[in-house]
């Protein structure tokens, strides 16, 4: 029997993020994939002044991430969902709080553009609305996405490409596979970040 995990729940994995289209390994993963799904996401990034937070709002919810390690090359990031100002870490329980993001589980009418329209200037987050669509893989234990990127705000378009699992091993020969050894591992808040300057 699985296990459901509560909201407040982390869970730890190795990600390996490159940007550009990277035609051949877009490819390779299609045909390595045991497994397709397609989705189109609507996210809010927050944008913090350090990077080892990646914090954005879907659907309502807030979703942490924590970079605690990196390991040849690889990211570890540990990830969790709030849906209350209790269970977030600081500085994003006063954000939570800010955005009212507990009023949908109340049943009161919501809006993420509007809350973040009134956010207190001090508060030093920089809010980026993007649009994603989305190729999920799993290649045995491992996960990958080809994801297409649309900030809203100016309208262009990046594109993207990540592998993820517990293995390091396996990952590092996924990554040798598709012939991403050598790039650089940067995660989606910091790209935004350097966009969006």
């Amino acid at each position: 029997m699985t296990k459901r995990r509560t909201p407040h729940e982390r869970t730890t994995r190795y990600e390996f993020r490159v940007w550009g289209k990277h035609r051949r390994a877009r490819k390779l993963l299609r045909e390595l994939a045991d497994d397709e799904t397609s989705e189109r996401i609507k996210d809010c990034y927050l944008l913090v002044d350090d990077p080892s937070w990646n914090a954005k709002v879907r659907d309502n919810t807030l979703k942490i991430k924590q970079l605690v390690d990196q390991h040849r090359g690889f990211e570890q990031w540990q990830s969790g969902r709030h849906r209350s100002a209790e269970s977030a870490p600081t500085p994003f329980d006063d954000i939570f709080e800010q955005l009212r993001l507990d009023r949908p589980q109340r049943g009161k009418k919501y809006h993420i553009r509007t809350a973040i329209d009134g956010l207190d200037p001090d508060t030093d987050v920089r809010a980026v609305f993007v649009v994603k669509e989305r190729r999920r893989y799993r290649i045995g234990s491992l996960r990958a996405e080809v994801t297409d990127i649309e900030i809203i705000d100016t309208g262009e378009v990046l594109h993207t490409l990540s592998i993820e699992g517990d293995d390091l091993a396996t990952l590092s020969a996924l990554r040798k596979q598709l012939g991403l050894r050598g790039t650089s591992n940067v995660a989606v808040h910091n790209a935004l970040d350097e966009l969006e300057g």
